[in-house]
């Protein structure tokens, strides 16, 4: 009973860890990357869909996101989703391709992505708690109604919190890595 409320704490703890992931892959740091884009949704045939699902996105040099939609009637609506995008760059469209030059980045804008990184890995943090907390008072109403013992409990508890302590370890370390790159030329 208590090995299947670690397996799920492990598990939704793992699924915060990596939605950070995905958060910071979508942050710029100074090379291309396609998690820049793949998520953006556009407006395809009136149903928004994932840039991801309707072309190829490839990187073929450091700066440069090179876009080229199956469909090539897709292309304005990509090109006006890019534009309204956060990204803040125009997308260069030679008729069967997007092209994104990502220009260097200044150094006032990489000290505010890290801040937009350290709000994140914050964020995360908190859902990890979250979920201890929530666990923890599960825990508690299954000793509350005799389900379980008080040693169970305790045993539950520390089990619970070195899990919280791994995976906040882990958000750290990634936060850390992501802001080298940011840092980095």
């Amino acid at each position: 009973m208590l090995e299947e409320v670690l397996r799920e704490t492990d598990t939704r703890m793992k699924k915060a860890l990596e939605a950070l992931k995905r958060d910071f892959a979508a942050i710029r740091t100074g090379r291309a990357s396609p998690a820049l884009v793949e998520n953006y949704k556009v407006d395809y045939y009136g149903v928004p869909t994932p840039l991801s699902q309707m072309a190829t996105i490839f990187c073929p040099e450091a700066q440069l996101i090179v876009i080229q939609p199956w469909d090539k009637s897709a292309l304005g609506s990509i090109e006006k989703t890019l534009l309204k995008s956060s990204l803040g760059i125009n997308p260069v469209n030679d008729g069967t391709v997007l092209r994104l030059n990502l220009p260097p980045l200044s150094g006032e804008r990489r000290i505010e992505l890290a801040k937009i990184v350290r709000k994140r890995a914050e964020e995360s943090r908190i859902a990890i708690r979250n979920i201890r907390r929530e666990i923890l008072e599960g825990l508690q109403k299954k000793e509350k109604n005799k389900e379980i013992s008080q040693d169970e409990l305790k045993m539950g508890e520390n089990k619970i919190q070195k899990l919280v302590d791994l995976h906040i370890e882990e958000v750290n370390k990634t936060t850390q890595a992501k802001e080298r790159d940011l840092m980095e030329d």
